[in-house]
């Protein structure tokens, strides 16, 4: 169960990045709201996953699905560009996110 915690605090951690954009600096009240909200969840649930899983581990897992997570919101939902060394960082962090897991098992 401490793996599944652990993948949605870093969906999470996607949404409430996201809503943070959308927030304006926090001046806008309901995307200020949810990201509160979901950062409370996304922090929680981590501390949850963190009772089993190591620090070091699951720390790096949850800061990365969090990196990837928003570049792709940000391709997807905000048009961000997309050149091919933004998709080969992504790539990267991704390939590091499987040894982390691998050698965390």
């Amino acid at each position: 169960m401490a793996w599944f915690y652990l993948v949605i605090a870093g969906a999470l951690e996607v949404v409430w990045a996201f809503f943070m954009k959308q927030s304006m600096g926090f001046t806008r009240l309901t995307p200020s709201i949810i990201t509160i909200v979901t950062m409370l969840a996304s922090f929680w649930l981590l501390a949850v996953a963190m009772r089993t899983i190591p620090l070091g581990s699951a720390y790096t897992i949850w800061t990365g699905i969090g990196a990837v997570g928003a570049f792709l919101a940000g391709i997807i939902f905000l048009a961000e560009p997309v050149n091919p060394m933004r998709i080969i960082a992504a790539v990267l962090i991704v390939s590091g996110l499987v040894l982390m897991k691998i050698s965390s098992s």
